[in-house]
């Protein structure tokens, strides 16, 4: 099984700490080079976040993938909030100038306040949200599969290919649903990626799985311990038999994780360094973040909740190598892989044996932390992987040092 491998742009800042105000501006030039760091490190894309306190992830993908060369850019759209088939001109215009590397993140949620500041109506309806991305994503890929392609001039009667711009497309019934319609052929550039880019989509609900298994090529998950990650791969599992059941389809899926990491020489060195990061940050802003996240109707968050709690008298530790302590002050995918290069490699060997074949990662500094990542787990896991797999094959990448902070 191919494994493929993300890291995260700190769209809002970065630094040796969370809870605090980032050390570090998230200027061009500081993205940038986190970016081409992490494509020189290994990684195969960037994972761009979304939200208020974020900048926007689609002027970050298309400053980035003008500067590197194989990184590819997981972009956020967000349904409801941009018009689907303005969404799907935007990801085509990325994927053409990339050369065929966009990927899409489905965010149905972020937080209720960004979803109140941004005017959603659904701020407050955590399912209704889902059944209108699984119309969202139809009309995306209506858009992208019936294009004409660009149109000769906005003026034109017909479009690049000769077909009449009111013409049905033969064999497609127009779409009708609650929240959108889709009746014809539209001027959408064609994609470089056939049929489209992919769709990675997360959420811990029924609703959540159900519309991953119908659209997404990824669904991601975000880190717990390998027991619960193995009870979420199976009920998706589930869904996707019982979609087969339903209509005869079964469409190919890869399961992601989002994680953190943090690895040093020595195991303690590591676990110092884990407590470092959250070392500065006052009780009254964990007090509040907790607060926060009671708050929220995203069930992946309450999840997270509950794993801290339960993990809270044993110092936040939720099994080997595996750390809540984060989730008292970062919300979503905040459990941190500790320990040496070999013990990540041997954490991440697992997930991927239960069937995780995306990881999503990221530490602090992110700068820092993926050239470290890179340059001394990447190699070992993939050996590990290689000789799990009964493959053989070997890496000629050198392990370096990884005192670099």
């Amino acid at each position: 099984m191919d494994i493929q491998f993300g890291w995260f742009l700190p769209t809002a800042g970065d630094g040796k700490y969370v809870g605090i105000a980032p050390e570090r501006e998230p200027t061009l030039d500081y993205l940038i080079r986190v970016a081409q760091t992490a494509e020189r490190s290994g990684f195969e894309f960037v994972l761009i976040p979304t939200g208020g306190a974020c900048l926007d992830a689609w002027v970050v993908g298309s400053a980035v993938m003008s500067h590197t060369t194989t990184l590819r850019p997981l972009v956020a759209v967000r349904p409801g909030l941009v018009a689907p088939v303005l969404a799907a001109r935007m990801a085509a215009a990325l994927d053409v100038l990339s050369g065929g590397r966009a990927m899409i993140n489905v965010v149905t949620g972020s937080s209720v306040q960004d979803l109140e500041e941004l005017g959603d109506p659904l701020a407050h309806a955590h399912d209704e949200r889902y059944e209108r991305a699984r119309e969202y994503l139809e009309v995306m890929t209506q858009s992208w599969t019936q294009s004409d392609g660009m149109a000769l001039s906005e003026f034109s009667e017909h479009k690049g290919d000769g077909t009449a711009s009111d013409a049905p497309v033969p064999g497609k019934e127009p779409f009708k649903g609650k929240y959108y319609e889709f009746t014809r052929a539209v001027s959408t550039p064609k994609t470089v990626q056939k049929p489209y880019p992919p769709f990675y989509l997360g959420g811990s609900s029924p609703i959540a799985k159900r519309v991953a298994v119908e659209y997404a090529d990824c669904y991601l998950m975000w880190g717990e311990p390998h027991e619960w990650i193995r009870e979420q791969i199976a009920e998706i599992d589930a869904i996707r038999e019982q979609l087969r059941q339903e209509t005869g389809q079964q469409r190919p899926m890869r399961y992601g994780m989002r994680a953190q990491v943090l690895v040093r020489e020595t195991e303690e060195e590591a676990w110092a360094a884990a407590w470092d990061i959250i070392s500065k940050v006052s009780p009254e802003v964990i007090q509040q973040a907790q607060d926060s996240f009671a708050r929220t109707d995203a069930t992946n968050q309450r999840r997270q909740n509950e794993l801290r709690e339960l993990s809270r008298k044993d110092q936040f530790v939720v099994g080997p190598n595996l750390w809540t302590g984060l989730s008292l002050v970062r919300s979503g995918g905040a459990i941190l892989i500790v320990g040496t290069p070999e013990q990540v490699a041997d954490r991440l060997v697992e997930y991927a044996e239960l069937g995780v074949s995306t990881f999503i990662l990221s530490g602090y500094p992110h700068l820092e932390e993926a050239d470290i990542f890179g340059s001394a787990v990447l190699p070992v896991f993939r050996k590990k992987w290689a000789e799990k797999c009964g493959s053989g094959v070997e890496t000629n990448t050198e392990l370096r040092g990884i005192s670099k902070l």
